[in-house]
């Protein structure tokens, strides 16, 4: 089958996966995956590098790795040590997912700043781009972004876009990709549809936020890679494309912004 399908962003270190971890992998393949992102960090920040092991073992695979900001309020000293060697992993080609979450508000605001800033230095040092949390937060994010990382040029993902045509713009502006995932198919998402028809072409990618956001038709199921297909048929529908065409975007999108070959 040929390949054409991105997931730009999959917790497969998840314990929902664990019974059957690559049996989920390999229905991704099947269904025409072509590279998948594996986020590590989602059990906090002593497994700030628990996707890599899984990317190891598939070479279409890669990792991120770092401390969520659900997370943060757990970060020590030597977890940042953790992530200046992780990042140094061959299979590693981003730090993340990081950012600010203050729908929630697990960890105090003022120390998920503190733990972003941190992470964005271990990223300069290593000079890789970085993939972006944020739920209602976009005033601070910003600040910081713009503080701490845009005269870097290293650029990120937005991972699982939630915000307004002006947050991506903004974003757009300072070397930043889109990124959309299930919630592109819920049936009230007309104001994120509507973000996702003026975001250049060259700048969008597709994911699943696995095991969350399933697509329509699998809402309220665990969801899983291979249903990134649903994203991207819902992408191409807008722009009026074919799901092939959509989907060989975001590869290339991807492919060019890390630089694989």
């Amino acid at each position: 089958m040929d390949k054409f399908l991105l997931d730009s962003h999959a917790h497969l270190d998840d314990g929902t996966f664990d019974a059957d971890r690559e049996a989920v992998i390999e229905r991704a393949r099947d269904a025409g995956l072509r590279y998948m992102l594996a986020i590590s960090g989602g059990r906090g920040p002593d497994d700030l590098a628990s996707a890599v092991p899984i990317a190891e073992k598939h070479d279409w695979i890669y990792a991120t790795v770092g401390i969520h900001p659900h997370e943060a309020q757990k970060a020590a000293e030597h977890h940042f040590e953790q992530l200046r060697g992780a990042v140094r992993d061959p299979k590693v080609i981003g730090v993340g997912e990081i950012g600010l979450d203050y729908r929630y508000e697990h960890s105090p605001r003022a120390v998920q700043r503190s733990v972003l800033i941190r992470q964005l230095e271990v990223a300069q040092e290593i000079k890789l781009p970085i993939v972006v949390h944020c739920r209602e937060s976009w005033d601070d994010l910003r600040e910081l972004i713009r503080e701490h990382w845009q005269s870097y040029g290293l650029g990120g993902i937005l991972h699982c876009f939630s915000g307004t045509r002006e947050d991506a713009f903004n974003f757009l502006d300072w070397g930043f990709l889109i990124s959309f995932a299930g919630n592109l198919t819920y049936k009230k998402a007309d104001d994120l549809r509507a973000v996702a028809c003026a975001i250049p072409l060259g700048r969008l990618l597709t994911e699943t936020d696995s095991p969350y956001l399933a697509p329509v038709p699998y809402r309220g199921k665990r969801n899983e890679p291979a249903y990134v297909r649903e994203v991207t048929h819902a992408l191409a529908a807008l722009r009026d494309l074919s799901e092939e065409e959509m989907g060989r975007q975001a590869l290339e999108n991807f492919q060019r912004f890390f630089r694989l070959s």
